[in-house]
């Protein structure tokens, strides 16, 4: 295998390695002989029997980052190790706000740029090859890196799947930040965590999204009536969450959240491509729309030609039967 060490960003939140970094591990395990993690905060040593299940052999501590965003304190090891000759061939990062955050930063430290917006990699003549996808995910371009220095990819969510690889807990080691100076005074002062209930959007098993069919904004009750009783989440398509029905959490699509469910319920959406971006690697697809010529029953597994003001309510009546 040409390709010797790859690192990966691991974020940690509410003590638990999230889901989009656990992925991207196994999968580098496939690419590289040797699989390494970084991480932040004050969690890393109770994940470290985590990543190392999912193929990470040490993790590089950054360390409590003191209420700093992580983008400036996280660039600055990883530019350090980096510049030491101790850093990797190539280093992902999850396409989460902090992720972005620290592989923007990172390039202009290092003067490396970014492949971005990943949904395919793999390992070619010793090099990694990458699949974007554009022009709405009708096409997928391919790209590599030339020049001296490590690879940065930023990937989307749900692109590999997180395997576990059998691992013994990852080798913790320090890896401090240096002084950033100014440039890392911002602190964070407070944190507002939106109030939800049943399973993350991007980690349900079951998704039922609503769209513009829906009508008003009032509507959309039944939608999360409907996730509350198949125990899913609700989603949304961009064009109600533009018109300020629902939260920006709860799109799906290619500026929103990718899901891979078991179940994808789509009401009332019609199907335009970035919303089928986020989406159409749902294992099962069921979408309800009165327009037989809607494009979301091209990628429909089952399509239900309907009103979904009656259709929904009547799968909503017959699961409180059923009990």
């Amino acid at each position: 295998m040409s390709i010797d060490k790859i690192w990966v960003l691991a974020e940690v939140a509410d003590g638990k390695t999230v889901t989009a970094s656990l992925e991207l591990i196994s999968h580098a395990t496939t690419l590289a002989g040797t699989v390494e993690a970084v991480a932040f905060g004050d969690a890393t040593a109770a994940v470290a029997a985590t990543l190392g299940e999912y193929g990470a052999t040490k993790v590089h501590d950054v360390g409590d980052l003191g209420g700093a965003l992580p983008g400036v304190p996280v660039a600055s090891a990883i530019a350090a190790a980096v510049a030491s000759g101790a850093g990797p061939d190539a280093i992902l990062f999850p396409a989460t706000y902090d992720g972005r955050d620290v592989a923007g930063r990172l390039s202009a430290k290092i003067d490396r740029p970014v492949l971005t917006n990943v949904v395919g990699l793999a390992e070619d003549g010793g090099a990694l090859v990458t699949q974007h996808a554009i022009f709405g995910g009708t096409q997928i371009a391919s790209a590599r890196f030339t020049g001296e220095g490590p690879g940065l990819f930023v990937v989307r969510a749900k692109s590999f799947p997180a395997e576990s690889r059998g691992g013994g807990p990852a080798e913790v080691v320090a890896a401090p930040a240096p002084d950033a100076g100014s440039t890392n005074a911002a602190r964070i002062v407070a944190r507002h965590v939106e109030e939800r209930t049943g399973p993350k959007l991007d980690e349900a098993d079951v998704v039922v999204s609503g769209g513009r069919g829906l009508g008003e904004k009032d509507q959309y009750a039944m939608i999360e009536e409907l996730a509350a009783l198949l125990h899913g989440a609700p989603g949304a398509s961009r064009a109600i969450v533009d018109a300020g029905w629902v939260p920006y959490a709860y799109q799906v699509g290619q500026t929103g959240k990718t899901v891979k469910p078991t179940v994808y319920l789509a009401c009332g959406i019609s199907g335009a491509t970035q919303h089928l971006v986020g989406m159409k690697n749902a294992k099962n697809i069921v979408a309800i729309n009165k327009d037989q010529d809607a494009p979301i029953f091209t990628v429909a597994d089952l399509g239900i030609v309907g009103d979904v003001h009656k259709v929904v309510p009547k799968l909503i009546e017959a699961l409180k039967t059923r009990g």
